[in-house]
């Protein structure tokens, strides 16, 4: 809405406009915040913007394009902000994101009920402005006058503890200060932000608000180069600020002179009217599929076997894989990757000494390019690891290589953990990453790379007078436009993204790879928690979940690993080859189903029906609702000690209530699992009779979709 000094903001028209947000907040050297605090809202500029000029027009997936533009009369700046909506469940959608270069129709649904934003700054004034933060999307008039009932949900995350949810009354994070009393709102509110080049080293850039009748706003910043958000009362309602890098967070800043422009980072907000937080991830799931770049792999979803997790852990030879590679065809894997060491014939250790990627000659007496044959030849694809953007300190290309092709700050190379960080804006850092990339893909015939992040190299790098934040977004774009190179030039290529686990999970990187490692957590007992919330942070189908089951497993460990990867991508790894028959006969049949369901992954809905898991939870459950019905994992675990847990659990499935299921145990086959159900109220019992066992399940009926609703 535009109110009566023409400032511009969202909100609906029988809110009160005290309480809504201008649609964008700038601070700039010299333009500070009108109210002092720690909220990055209330500034100068924002309140300045006033209306240019707007158009609407249809967008190719059904749905609404709206660009707004606003000028501010004091600095010049005009800022034109971009949004797009969704148009309603079953409208077709070719993927929006600018790096998307394929041509091929993508079969996506264009969900309703989101809100995607983008903001493109231009200076149109006579002298340069230093700006220091910008808002990508604003949204006040949460909840007007019933804050009491909201819940802030927010992730942690860190190596090995990813996708830690965390839940708390609204009101105790944003207390209520009797602003009648003092005049002014608080200087204070909720705020998460990534630190470093470890997009999601601290937490995942989303999060999410729901109230007591089951509404949900859940939102999501898609980039790798820093990024924070914001929650906090004005006015008697909340608002959310979604903002890409800033001065007071990522040492970022940036100069726009006299015609020139800056353009943030994505954010999408997605609003369900009902179903609160599973409703909203199924929302947020569909806008993920409809922004990526399509490809054969989200439809294929193969079985990916790699060598390293728990395994031979970064030490290939010819002598040890060969029996992998037979072992992993005959349970059905489809995909080989040869992970970490392939490269290594140094006495010294390959850590510091990376960036060539070379293969080691006395790892693979015959040549590395035969052992990809021989994985072939098995009728698998091959696949290798590789870490390309840093060159370790002891490596020849840190001496060949120019300086200006590096992270620098303050004039100094960075180095982090015996590397160096390449700076891909350098033609010759990317040139010699397209060297590698072709020389493995085309002449050998590569068909996967998983690509691994395993420092964080802090704010970022400085080229001339640049701010490092500012420095570390253009390597970040420079990042993205490199990736769709290397797709577009290998369209069949599956990349695999990787920072440590998933400490770089954002949807920048998932708009171009395929496949996200969720983890490197090597003990099973505790990835399920990380494995159930995965899909908060990606989609179910590009979400890498490591089973590694071994010859010293019991039975219930084998099928323990292996059923928590099954509804997401499965990542196998172990040593199959020394397993005694009925343990490798677990593997087959745990491959098996999930080439059975494999199809319903990559166009389903998560849902979690005992909440989002905690770490140390006993029981953990999540499903996905599919168009064949709906599938369930259910985790028993041994209980912290000095506590205990029953063997029954009953889980809530409202969806299925006045419906008749047919539970059904897809794995592992001859489980002693017993299953009851409660039509009239919708009710699942369960009984695993020991801890640390799980299982899949079906229940076989036809679902609705969740119902959300359109922006207006």
């Amino acid at each position: 809405m535009v109110d009566t000094t023409g400032s511009v903001r969202l909100g609906g028209p029988d809110q009160d406009t005290a309480c809504l947000v201008p649609l964008v907040e700038i601070t700039a050297t010299g333009h500070g915040r009108l109210w002092s605090g720690e909220r990055f809202i209330e500034t100068a500029v924002g309140e300045r913007l006033v209306y240019r000029d707007h158009e609407t027009a249809a967008s190719a997936g059904g749905g609404r394009r709206t660009t707004i533009r606003l000028t501010d009369p004091v600095t010049g700046l005009m800022a034109e902000v971009l949004l797009e909506t969704g148009a309603g469940t079953g409208t077709r959608s070719r993927s929006t994101h600018p790096q998307n270069r394929s041509t091929r129709p993508q079969s996506r649904r264009t969900p309703a009920g989101f809100l995607r934003a983008r903001v493109r700054l231009v200076n149109e004034g006579s002298a340069p402005v230093r700006l220091e933060s910008v808002s990508t999307l604003t949204l006040g008039g949460v909840a007007e006058g019933a804050l009491d009932g909201l819940t802030l949900h927010w992730a942690d995350n860190d190596w090995l503890a990813e996708c830690r949810w965390r839940q708390a009354p609204f009101r105790d994070q944003v207390v209520p200060l009797s602003r009648s009393a003092h005049g002014h709102e608080g200087r204070g509110c909720f705020e998460r932000h990534s630190q470093g080049s470890w997009s999601t080293g601290r937490h995942l850039p989303v999060a999410a608000l729901t109230d007591r009748d089951g509404r949900a706003w859940l939102w999501q910043i898609e980039s790798s180069a820093g990024w924070r958000f914001e929650t906090g009362e004005r006015e008697g309602a909340a608002y959310v600020a979604l903002f890409g890098p800033d001065d007071a967070h990522h040492q970022w800043q940036h100069t726009l002179a006299p015609g020139q422009e800056f353009t943030t980072v994505p954010a999408v907000l997605v609003r369900a009217e009902t179903g609160g937080l599973d409703a909203a991830f199924g929302v947020l799931t569909d806008y993920r599929r409809s922004i990526r770049r399509d490809h054969p792999d989200l439809h294929a979803l193969p079985v990916i076997y790699n060598d390293y997790m728990n395994t031979l852990m970064g030490d290939p030879t010819t002598e040890r894989l060969l029996p992998l590679i037979e072992s992993a065809a005959a349970a059905g894997a489809e995909v080989f990757v040869i992970d970490a060491g392939w490269y290594d014939d140094d006495a010294q250790g390959w850590w510091d000494a990376v960036g060539a990627w070379e293969p080691a000659r006395n790892r693979f007496p015959g040549g590395l390019p035969k052992l990809l044959d021989t994985i072939r030849s098995h009728g698998m694809t091959p696949g290798l690891w590789l870490e390309p953007e840093v060159v370790g300190v002891r490596s020849p290309l840190a001496r060949t290589l120019p300086d200006e092709a590096f992270f620098r700050r303050g004039g100094l190379r960075v180095t982090e953990h015996g590397r160096h960080h390449l700076d891909l804006r350098h033609p010759a850092a990317r040139a010699h990453l397209d060297e590698v990339v072709d020389r493995l893909v085309g002449d050998w015939g590569v068909g996967y790379l998983k690509l691994d992040y395993n420092i964080n190299i802090g704010p970022g790098t400085q080229n001339g007078p640049e701010s490092p934040g500012a420095g570390l977004l253009g390597h970040h774009r420079a990042h993205l436009d490199w990736l769709a190179s290397v797709l577009d030039r290998h369209p069949g290529l599956v990349l695999e993204n990787c920072g440590s686990g998933g400490l770089r999970m954002d949807y920048a990187q998932l708009t171009l790879a395929q496949v996200q490692s969720t983890s490197d957590q090597q003990d099973l007992l505790r990835y399920p928690p990380i494995a159930a919330a995965a899909p908060t942070a990606v989609t179910p189908e590009q979400a890498a979940v490591w089973a590694y089951p071994q010859p010293h497993f019991s039975p219930d460990e084998v099928a323990f690993t292996l059923t928590g990867a099954l509804l997401g991508r499965i990542h196998l790894s172990g040593f199959l080859h020394l397993m005694s028959a009925g343990q490798f006969a677990l593997v087959r049949s745990a491959i098996s189903v999930y080439r059975d369901i494999r199809r319903e992954i990559q166009d389903a809905h998560p849902f979690w029906p005992l909440g989002l898991p905690g770490w140390e939870d006993p029981w953990i459950t999540q499903g996905l609702r599919t168009e064949d019905g709906t599938l369930l994992t259910v985790w028993r675990r041994e209980p912290p000690a000095g506590t205990a847990a029953p063997g029954v659990l009953t889980i809530p499935l409202p969806h299925l209530r006045g419906s008749r299921p047919t539970p059904v145990v897809l794995y592992p086959a001859g489980s002693d699992c017993t299953t009851q159900w409660d039509r009239d109220r919708g009710l699942l019992t369960v009984r695993l009779p020991r801890p640390d066992t799980a299982v899949l399940l079906r229940l076989a009926t036809g679902t609705a979709r969740f119902q959300t609703v359109t922006w207006a």
